[in-house]
């Protein structure tokens, strides 16, 4: 059976998408609270009537935006974790990912490093249960582990919680600074070097 989309739905889904692409821009430069429908369809060229065929309000695209914000990150960490269990290749290939996750959708981090605490609940709630199901994917993959043998899956939680506060708190610090600055190296040092300890911690944390 042929999935290509007839040219109604083509159109529908490049006005869809045109709408998250002018929601995304604007909210560069703002929060998602202060933003309006007619600034995002002005941006996007169309009336605010057309907004409502796609979104029930500013809140759902918001959420809809966080949902894409975080699609990639997720797929790109876990591959990180399905591969070689050296705990040192895993950090570095971690925090080269989140570097290049940043470069990439650096709009979409920003977005989320701004609502992640703002004043939108369902978007900031949509935040946090991303957020979760994330922690939940990463504690499944350090379950296959060798070294997390023995361990409860509310300790795999607790680590993996670790993990994904630490991987938004270093997406968070490149975002901070221009792309190819200096800084990003020190940033990079920073990260490997907790995530070290995390690991250090993980090691001896059934001794107790």
């Amino acid at each position: 059976m042929s999935h290509t989309l007839g040219p109604r739905q083509a159109q529908k889904q490049q006005t869809r998408r045109a709408l998250l692409d002018a929601g995304l821009h604007l909210l560069e430069a703002q929060n998602l609270s202060s933003l309006g429908v007619r600034e995002v369809t002005r941006e996007a060229g169309m009336s605010p009537a057309g907004f409502y065929r796609h979104f029930r309000d500013m809140a759902d695209l918001g959420v809809t935006l966080v949902e894409e914000s975080l699609a990639s990150l997720h797929g790109m960490v876990l591959a990180v974790l399905a591969g070689p269990d050296d705990a040192e290749e895993l950090i570095d290939r971690a925090v080269d990912v989140v570097a290049r996750h940043v470069r990439e959708h650096r709009a979409h981090v920003r977005f989320l490093a701004r609502e992640r605490h703002g004043g939108v609940r369902p978007v900031r709630e949509a935040i946090g249960a991303e957020l979760a199901r994330f922690a939940d994917e990463v504690a499944a993959a350090l379950a296959e582990q060798p070294v997390s043998e023995g361990w409860s899956r509310e300790d795999l939680l607790m680590l993996a919680e670790l993990y994904v506060e630490h991987l938004v708190s270093t997406a968070t610090a490149f975002l901070e600074v221009p792309e190819d600055h200096p800084d990003e190296l020190r940033i990079s040092l920073r990260a490997r070097r907790q995530l070290r300890l995390i690991s250090v911690g993980r090691r001896h944390w059934r001794d107790s």
